[in-house]
Order: structure tokens, then sequence, then C-alpha cells
């Protein structure tokens, strides 16, 4: 097969999980990067557990230990590492169901023997990604992981000659254990040897071709505040000063993400300047900067702010280029993506809240209504940041055929009317196709565009247009036949 479904859950299911996630991301992308194959494994040796998961609204880590409970903490010891159980936990709770979503997806079908039939297909891949300890995890909870193939076995071996190979063993591994002694001391000698004659006298760390440059990507808010921040970079060391830097600098109790592995440089170029670079950017509005390579990338909503701060900066980083940008007209300012991300925390949260065994139509509205569905200009995909919020819905939704719902697409006034309204419908339509996809009845959706028909805000402002581009849920009563919509203001009766 042409594809390789643990690097696409990587890829895709590890991005909308950790999508805004700032503190231990690292450690939290190898704990999926651990979890995928093990849970892959056993919804292969054990389908009846796909449709446990499938009909549960928010499955989570305890649904598949539920028979052994004991072995849950033991897991989540050894997945952790440094990181506290619970965060794991909660971090691997919410990859389930959009692994779910992701399998069936690629098996073209929901039916738990679909899925297993698809792991089965790409097995090796998916035995090969198998942590070393997962072998004995899964056969404590009663799974195989031969796949119809003989385990790797040593052959059997007979007593007197186990007695004999163990006397052998005894005298061989001292020797043994001191030749690789010797050859890790000399390998050592010979790195710091070969440090001492590369390593340059000027400002730059020595590089290596075949390695990707240490970045630091940062952004400021409308009052300067820090809102986003990353780190790369093969030293976590110094990315453990650095956050304490950035931390004091910006008065962030947070800091940035980070992802430390060998793959990063282990030094920035004028690394050194960079707290005080940082101490330049503090304070500048809606301010964007990128530190990578020899080149610092400086991008404000202002071009004034952009050159006066590349003139303050380039004598602090004589081995760099300081570039400036100001904010490209289509690109999304960051109080948009604050209250983007802030939206669908609380929409996820809200359907989480939703008592399985009482929905009604007006609580799943009210919590979609939550969201922001930022689509890209003049397309119709929904963002994956909005796909896990709604398999949450659509699994509340199939479990209550009394809902129906209405989805309304509105555009801003910007461009011709007929092609904004004709956009407005296409999004809405690709939003109940998703929910479709995902199992909910097409007769319980309708999708309506209205393009600009219905602005909630003025259009002369960018702050407007952004608030006009949006999806609505209306709760469509079929026994009274009266409308019900849920807005900002509340639940309004039309």
């Amino acid at each position: 097969m042409n594809i390789n479904l643990i690097d696409l859950l990587k890829q895709k299911v590890s991005a909308i999980v950790l999508e805004g996630e700032t503190e231990y991301l690292s450690e939290k992308s190898q704990a999926l990067s651990s979890f995928f194959p093990i849970l892959l494994a056993l919804f292969k040796s054990k389908p009846e557990l796909i449709g446990n998961l499938q009909s549960q609204l928010n499955p989570r880590l305890s649904d598949i230990f539920a028979t052994h409970p004991d072995l849950k903490q033991q897991f989540l010891e050894q997945i952790s590492g440094t990181v506290p159980t619970a965060t794991i936990e909660s971090t691997l709770n919410h990859s389930i169901a959009p692994t779910l979503g992701f399998l069936e997806s690629e098996a073209g079908s929901s039916e738990p023997s679909a899925i297993a039939h698809l792991i089965e297909t790409h097995w090796p891949a998916v035995s090969s990604a198998l942590p070393h300890w997962a072998p004995a995890l899964l056969s404590a909870l009663g799974v195989s992981i031969a796949s119809g193939h003989a385990l790797h076995q040593a052959p059997a071996v007979e007593p007197y000659r186990a007695v004999e190979e163990k006397k052998k063993s005894s005298f061989l591994l001292p020797l043994i254990a001191f030749i690789v002694l010797a050859a890790l001391l000399a390998l050592m000698f010979k790195a710091c040897s070969d440090k001492k004659e590369t390593e340059p006298e000027s400002g730059v760390p020595a590089q290596t071709a075949t390695s990707e440059p240490a970045k630091l990507q940062l952004s400021t808010g409308s009052t300067g505040d820090l809102t986003t921040c990353q780190l790369y970079s093969g030293n976590a060391s110094y990315i453990d000063i650095l956050q304490k830097d950035i931390k004091q600098i910006f008065n962030h109790n947070i800091g940035c993400g980070v992802e430390t592995n060998a793959s990063y440089h282990t030094e920035f170029i004028d690394q050194d300047a960079i707290p005080s670079v940082l101490k330049l950017v503090k304070g500048v509005p809606n301010a964007s900067l990128t530190w990578m390579g020899d080149q610092l990338s400086i991008q404000t909503a202002n071009p004034a702010d952009a050159e006066q701060l590349a003139v303050r900066i380039q004598p602090l980083v004589k081995n760099m280029t300081v570039m400036t940008q100001a904010a490209s007209a289509t690109s999304e300012p960051v109080d948009n993506m604050t209250a983007i991300s802030a939206g669908n925390i609380s929409a996820e949260k809200a359907l989480a809240e939703i008592n399985p065994d009482n929905i009604r139509a007006l609580d799943i509205a009210t919590a979609l209504n939550m969201q922001i569905i930022n689509f890209d200009t003049a397309s119709s995909n929904i963002p994956d940041a909005n796909k896990s919020i709604l398999d949450q819905a659509a699994a509340l939704i199939k479990r209550a055929s009394q809902v129906h719902l209405t989805v309304k697409g509105h555009t801003d006034a910007m461009g011709d009317v007929a092609a904004n309204k004709a956009l407005s419908q296409k999004r809405a339509q690709a939003v109940v196709d998703y929910l479709v996809k995902q199992g909910v009845d097409p007769a319980q959706l309708q999708a309506v565009g209205y393009g600009s028909e219905l602005p909630v805000a003025d259009n002369a402002t960018a702050e407007g247009q952004f608030k006009n581009r949006r999806i609505e849920f209306e709760v469509l009563n079929t026994e009274t036949g009266v409308a019900r919509e849920v807005n900002e203001q509340g639940v309004n009766q039309q």
C-alpha cells in the first residue's frame, strides 16, 4: 500500500489534538506517536472495542482499559515520562474520537469489521511502529500482535545447552562490556576533537548540512503581550534557559511550546542577543517574529513599527539579516485567531457537557454556535480545527432523531453579491456533508446560503467583516414548524 496509517495519524490527528497547545508539546506528540500503533493493534484484534468507542460521546482511555484498570496507570506511567500522567491522559483521551473518524474515512465505512480489515492490510507499518515495551502490554490485555505471522521468538534450547551457553556468557560479558566502553570513549574523544577543529570563532555556531536550523516564532496581541510562541532546538538545556527568559520578559506563565530533537541545530545564530531582542518586541502591538538560521523576520500590522524594530535590532545581531514586512492583507489578525481558538474550545466543552441520555436540539445548536468556522478565502474546505467539534456534534445528533438543524452560511459584503451567496451556500453544504459523512441522517440537516444579506456587524471595518463571515445553526421544531435560532444574545424565536 502507498500510505502509512501511522504517519497519517501523526500528521492529521496529532495536528488536531495538539492545536493551540503550548505546554509539553514535544512530550505529548511523542506520547501520541506511541499510542497510535497500540490503539490500532487493539482495534485489529478486538473489533468490538471499535463499536464500543463509537457509541461513546467522548471515548476515553478508561473505556479501552475497562477490563484492566490497573494496567491503565502502568501504561500512563510508561508513556508519560516526566510529564504528569493526568496531562498525558487528557491528550490521549482527545485523540480517540478523531482517530476513529480518520479510520472510518480511510476504510470508507464505520463498520468495525471494515476498520479492522484496513488495519490488517497495513499491519506491517503498524507493528513496526509499536514501542519495544508494547508487546508485553498488549499481551496483558489479551492481544497477540502476530497477525497471522509467527512472533519473533528464540528457538527452543535444550537444558544442557542452555547451561553451557550461560557459562560462556558469564565469561564473555565482562570482555564485551570492556570493548564497548573503550569504543564509546574513543568516539567521545573523536567528537570533542572534531568540535574543537570545526567550531568557528565568530558568533555563528557550527551547523551540519543535514540538520534544520533552530527556530523561534512568537506573536504579540493588540496590547503587545505574548499570544503565541514556539521553539525548535536540539539543545534542551538552552531551551529551558530561554523559556525562563521569555516567561520573565513577557510576564507569561506558560511560555513557549517546544519541540526538541536531534534534527534541529543546538544553537541559534547570535543567540546571546535573543533576550535583548525580545525586550524590544514586547509592547509592540500585533507583531510577529521568526528567528531562523541567519535571518530574522519581523512582521507588524503597522509598517512603521516593523521598521523601527529593525533599526534597533540589527546592531544586536551582527551575523544575521533582519527583514521586515507589513502584515498581509489576506492573513488573519492575531486577535481573530485568539477569538477562533477561544470559541472552538468553548464549543468542545459545551458539547462534552451534554447528557447523551437527554439530548436537546437547542443544546447542540448553542454549543455549535460557540465555534468559529474560519474558512480560507474563497474556500469551502472545513478547517481541521473544527472537525473534532463537528465529530462530537455528529455523535450526539445520531443518537437523537428528533434533532433537525439548518446550517446557515453568511459572508461579508466584499466582492460580487451573487458570488458571495453561492459561496455561502457551498460552505453551509460542506458542513452538512461532513456531518452526514460522520453518520448523521441527511433528513436531519439542510443547508442555506444567505451571502451578505444578514450582516451582524459593520462591513466597513475588518473586525465587522470577520464577524459577518460565519456559519450559524438553527433548530427547527418539526412538530410546530417554529424555527429557533441560538446566537450571542441567547435563544430567539422566529
